[in-house]
């Protein structure tokens, strides 16, 4: 029986690139075949919480698929139905921007309209510190799209950064699993998501008080 494959693109949110890949690592181990995709800016910048190098490689031990990289390579990602569902991980303010105004200039974006053109689900993790600033008439456009699903996100650290949303990324594949059959999982807006818990159990007296 063929594996349902999952096109998985990572763009520049860095500080959730380690709770991604524990999801990636999770689809893995639930049998579905992972395509990693890269963003231009996941792919070439190194930063204080991974280098770029690192990530090819992780991305290549977990999937055993070079990541893809390039617009050229991207690009037949829809003519040749590569994808069953295809997942943007995270999804930062800035990609958001651009699909939602037409803008695919990324493999990551490019491999979305190209995955599109069939119909089939894309489904997105949101990560950005301005998702209740600018970035919310993008997401609210996004909402409305056919075929376009969203792991359930909330604010993540609402006293510091209130306008924060990032997506509870140990939904990701509860989530991909229900845009397969057609179906956005409920609720879509958390309480609290995973990266707020962490933040409390680090931190369990000073979150206390700011609440």
């Amino acid at each position: 029986m063929k594996k349902t494959t999952i096109g998985f693109a990572l763009t520049g949110s860095f500080c959730t690139f380690e709770r991604v890949l524990a999801q990636m690592e999770e689809l893995v181990r639930r049998g579905y075949d992972v395509l990693p995709v890269l963003s231009f800016n996941a792919a070439g910048m190194d930063t204080r919480f991974m280098t770029a190098d690192h990530l090819k490689n992780r991305l290549i031990s977990i999937t055993g698929h070079q990541p893809i990289e390039t617009l050229v390579d991207a690009e037949p990602i829809g003519p040749k139905k590569m994808c069953d569902v295809y997942v943007i991980a995270p999804a930062s303010g800035n990609s958001l921007a651009k699909l939602a105004n037409g803008q695919f200039d990324t493999p990551a974006l490019l491999g979305a309209k190209s995955h599109l053109r069939n119909a089939l689900p894309l489904v997105l993790a949101v990560s950005t510190n301005d998702g209740l600033g600018a970035a919310a008439q993008n997401i609210g456009r996004l909402l409305s799209w056919r075929n376009v699903y969203f792991v359930p996100f909330g604010q993540d650290d609402p006293v510091r950064k209130p306008r924060s949303l990032v997506a509870d990324f140990a939904q990701l594949p509860r989530t991909v699993a229900a845009a397969l059959t057609g179906v956005q999982l409920q609720p879509m807006l958390c309480m609290r998501t995973e990266g707020e818990k962490e933040q409390e159990n680090r931190n369990p007296v000073t979150n206390l008080q700011q609440r």
